[in-house]
């Protein structure tokens, strides 16, 4: 039986340079390294029409900005398609406009063979060409940047560090934030006091269920003060 590859994203960009970036470094580069996961840049301009290779033009209907074009976004995303099974492979346009991306959506793709993302510029992509393709579209959040670059590596890192072997302590995953719905409990380490400020005693206590419960209460709280909207949803679920 054949070897399964490596989870893979393959990367639609004009700025295919700037991977991995800080995708190299760390425990994502580790993996990078060791072939825990693959990257795969796809440099949008060679896809562009005539001989200067545009891949934009001007918006339909008028406006400031350009637009990518769908012909060559499509040629594109068809050379990524090739070899790749689309029913276990997202494809996802990084777009302000998109469903928020939750560690709900990270462990989703983690769980996939790989991902195709689409990394827009100036004032977007076609319509047409994300109708076609059913492309998916996901937001870091309500802001906007210059490019979807970024935010393609904040996705490919909160889902590589969800792959088997990763993280090299499986419990990390488990026990930080949204894991459960909750903000993360505070941490702490030497020195036990610092500045006037010490270390919770519970913390020092090696009553294991004493802490849980203590850091429990602090995810409760954090979660409550900080994101009403997380503990509304977490209420409505118990």
């Amino acid at each position: 039986m054949a070897e399964r590859a490596p989870w893979t994203a393959k990367v639609i960009t004009l700025f295919p340079e700037v991977f991995p970036g800080v995708l190299g470094a760390s425990l994502t580069g580790k993996a990078l390294t060791a072939g825990q996961w693959a990257l795969q840049p796809i440099d949008l301009r060679p896809f562009g029409e005539g001989k200067h290779r545009n891949v934009d033009d001007t918006p339909a209907g008028g406006g400031a900005g350009m637009v990518l074009r769908a012909d060559v976004l499509a040629s594109a995303l068809d050379a990524a398609a090739e070899d790749t099974p689309r029913a276990d492979w997202p494809v996802i346009y990084l777009s302000p406009r998109g469903k928020p991306m939750d560690q709900a959506t990270a462990r989703r793709l983690a769980a996939c063979e790989g991902v195709t993302l689409l990394c827009g510029r100036f004032e977007g992509v076609d319509e047409r060409v994300l109708e076609d393709y059913a492309i998916e579209e996901i937001s870091l959040g309500d802001f906007v940047m210059t490019g979807g670059e970024i935010a393609a590596q904040a996705l490919i890192d909160a889902t590589v560090r969800l792959l088997p072997g990763v993280l090299g302590n499986a419990e990390s995953a488990e026990e930080e934030s949204f894991s459960n719905g909750l903000l993360e409990h505070p941490q702490y380490t030497r020195p036990a006091e610092w500045r006037g400020r010490a270390i919770p005693p519970v913390l020092q206590s090696g009553n294991h269920k004493a802490i849980a419960d203590w850091r429990r209460a602090q995810s409760e709280q954090l979660t409550q003060e900080r994101r009403p909207d997380l503990w509304a949803a977490h209420t409505d679920k118990g």
